[in-house]
């Protein structure tokens, strides 16, 4: 009896999707293994990879898996809670439309970062009251949103005054954006120095310092104005330590004290995700529970039940993400510190992590034949590296010592052979240097349920990269 190609890889797909462990089911520790032979990836086999290719019309392309995005978006709307819980998915993170549409179908509201994405949400299908923005610029427009129905948090002194003055004595409603003092970061474990992934502590920008809050300076504006504080909104960074987060809920629930008006926490995300072995996933499960006691003595205290919003970005789309490159070349050096090179077609246009923080993402080699039977079994060690004309264009950086390289062992590529990198549904197409060295805008597509693949943005051409380019009178030179 014969089969269908796309029964055959609907089959696959199932296969890889039973056998798919969410982030959510590894507790505090990753349990992830950087396999120099895996049969495949998190989620595609050698088949399904090139079939990914070939939809997106070559690579390198952005995978998503539906049924990973879901298993993730299931585990965020069951986070504890006491009396209501809005999920809101950080749109930086990955803002395909196709990806917010599913999101939403699933109940899960927005967190915009920007006025631009908070339009590009609303294009997308987004209800406007659905959409929550903190930004670091508060658009110009920024009244016609919140005519609109977007809740907009005031991140800043003069934001807040920005928006007072305009809506003077008209009891407009308002959120207002906390620097609890402290942080947390992914690749620092210290809460109040710099790190590039902490947003709170004194060596962040984002939000009001808490002490403005504490010593009236906030509630004096709030009432010269006639504002009405709804909601009360804190995040401390992609770290997670629960200590920490359960600390600042704390703290937070204190702000919440000042407004009686105040009806929503809003805790922020930054949930980490284990994508390699050592690296720690978030116990939401862990981190809510306190936090949802804490909510039910703040109700004993006040006589307030307050609702709970989060904003996860990485935990939703991390691991539900891949990026399908192709080995173009193959080189080697000699002598002391000489390394056997892996060349993409592919690099720091579509992943910036490694370059940006010294990320490590798991890496695996499949046939370029896209065929399962064609695996090898021979090893080497290698460094990856992209097709930028950049020296800091490398996928291989050593854990801790993003200034250093560190080979890593995987089957003996060929030139023509298939490279996927997992874990980069976050912060990857949504933070990509597109463009750099003229490269064009990488295609995405989406794996559904049944394993067929969905092209959801075409590659770029070379005429969109320039189209923005003004002609000036030749005399000039």
């Amino acid at each position: 009896m014969k089969t269908s190609t796309a029964a055959l890889l609907a089959l696959i797909y199932s296969h890889v999707a039973d056998s798919f462990v969410h982030p959510a089911a590894y507790g505090r520790s990753s349990s992830l293994r950087m396999s120099a032979n895996p049969a495949s990836s998190t989620f595609l086999t050698p088949e399904l990879a090139k079939s990914c290719i070939d939809v997106a019309g070559g690579s390198p392309t952005y995978a998503y898996s539906l049924v990973s995005l879901e298993s993730s978006a299931d585990a965020c709307l069951a986070f504890p809670n006491a009396y209501g819980l809005t999920v809101r998915y950080a749109a930086k993170a990955c803002p395909n439309g196709s990806i917010l549409k599913f999101f939403s179908s699933k109940g899960i509201h927005i967190d915009a970062s920007s006025g631009y994405e908070v339009r590009r949400v609303i294009a997308a299908g987004i209800p406007p009251e659905h959409i929550s923005l903190s930004s670091q610029e508060l658009p110009e427009d920024f009244a016609a949103l919140m005519d609109m129905g977007v809740k907009v948090n005031a991140c800043s002194v003069s934001q807040l005054e920005r928006i007072g003055k305009h809506y003077e004595g008209k009891g407009q409603k308002v959120g207002i954006r906390v620097n609890p003092g402290v942080g947390s970061g992914g690749f620092s474990k210290s809460t109040t120095s710099f790190s590039k992934t902490n947003v709170g502590g004194p060596s962040s920008s984002f939000g009001i310092w808490h002490t403005l809050v504490e010593d009236g300076t906030v509630p004096a504006i709030v009432e010269k104005f006639g504002l009405s504080v709804e909601r009360i909104h804190t995040h401390i960074g992609s770290g997670s330590d629960p200590v920490i987060w359960q600390q600042v809920a704390q703290k937070s629930l204190s702000f919440c004290e000042v407004w009686d008006s105040v009806t929503t926490l809003n805790l922020g995300g930054g949930y980490k995700v284990g994508r390699v072995e050592g690296e720690v996933t978030t116990d939401l499960k862990e981190i809510g529970k306190p936090v949802a006691d804490a909510f039910k003595e703040f109700a004993k205290t006040h006589g307030r039940e307050l609702n709970l919003e989060i904003e996860p970005g990485t935990y939703l789309v991390a691991m539900s993400g891949a990026l399908v490159a192709t080995v173009q070349d193959k080189v080697f050096t000699t002598g002391d510190g000489s390394h056997t090179f892996l060349k993409l077609d592919s690099g720091m246009t579509e992943i910036l992590r490694p370059s940006l923080y010294g990320a490590i993402h798991p890496i695996t080699i499949l046939p370029g034949s896209g065929k399962t039977e064609d695996i090898g079994n021979e090893t080497e060690e290698v460094i990856i590296s992209g097709h930028c004309c950049e020296s800091g264009d490398i996928l291989t950086p050593k854990p801790g010592e993003p200034e250093d390289l560190e080979e890593r062992k995987l089957r003996k590529a060929e030139i023509g052979d298939i490279l996927v990198v997992d874990g980069s549904g976050a912060y990857c197409s949504g933070m990509s240097s597109k463009n750099y060295n003229s490269f064009p805008e990488a295609p995405e597509v989406l794996v559904d349920k049944e394993g067929k693949v969905h092209l959801i943005r075409a590659r770029q051409t070379l005429e969109q990269v320039y189209q923005n380019e003004v002609e000036i009178p030749e005399e000039i030179f």
